[in-house]
């Protein structure tokens, strides 16, 4: 039963996304992809941007780093440097402490040499990863002006497609090949007006075979006879009255 009722739950949500991308604009989608690329460009380069404000830290605290190691070791120096003159001096006492004052230095300078070695490891890391980001920005970019000049393309392809459709419909309308609607097409009228012309003929020929036709047309043939002999009557009549005036 379970099976059933999740079998029937993913062609729902399968016919339902079915159904919104036929209703989805193409337009409003390609806007969409191309605002979601954009903002996939942007946290990836806020991300690199992180990344290498990183290597940048590790490159200031490398500096320094070295920058103490070398004041360090100088000090130390200085330090044996002054007990070896105090002691030529004759003045032992303060040579030993310039030269307790060098082992102090030294001591330090062990301690900020290998903290300099952790600093120069962790900057090499960061300026790799740097790097990587970099480099995924910049591969990054050119997809993206890939997707933007692909949306030129694909919002021109959709606009030929939306008149090559209207092109289509009104071709299909003059043809007559489209479906009825509200509108009859003009071979929908044309037969329409044939078939009621052909049946106004099929009326009139079988008026005009009917019994009650063929005897008005007798009737009018005797009228016409009738009538013709009535004009005859008339236009002889005509001639006698003519006749004594011909005489005198």
């Amino acid at each position: 039963m379970f099976k059933v009722i999740r079998r029937a739950w993913r062609y729902l949500v399968f016919a339902l996304s079915g159904r919104l991308d036929e209703l989805s604009d193409p337009r409003v989608q390609i806007e969409q992809a191309i605002a979601e690329a954009k903002e996939q460009h942007q946290r990836l380069s806020q991300q690199a941007a992180a990344v290498i404000g990183n290597e940048r830290e590790m490159e200031m605290k490398l500096a320094r780093s070295m920058e103490e190691t070398g004041k360090l070791q100088a000090n130390a120096r200085q330090a044996l440097l002054l007990a070896e003159q105090t002691r030529a001096a004759g003045d032992e006492r303060k040579a030993l402490s310039y030269e307790d004052s060098a082992r102090a230095f030294a001591s330090r300078l062990v301690a900020a040499e290998a903290a300099q070695q952790e600093s120069q490891l962790t900057y090499e890391r960061a300026r790799q990863f740097s790097a990587q980001a970099r480099a995924a920005v910049e591969n990054n970019a050119m997809a993206l002006q890939k997707k933007i000049a692909e949306r030129m393309r694909l919002l021109s392809q959709l606009d030929q497609a939306k008149v090559q459709e209207e092109l289509n419909k009104a071709m299909g309308d003059l043809s007559g090949l489209t479906p009825a609607g509200e509108t009859p097409t003009l071979d929908q009228v044309r037969d329409k007006i044939e078939k009621r012309y052909a049946r106004a003929l099929g009326e009139a020929e079988l008026t005009s075979g009917s019994v009650e036709a063929r005897m008005i047309e007798v009737e009018r043939a005797a009228i016409d006879v009738e009538g013709a002999a009535r004009l005859e009557a008339i236009r002889e009549s005509l001639n006698t009255d003519r006749k004594p005036e011909i005489g005198k």
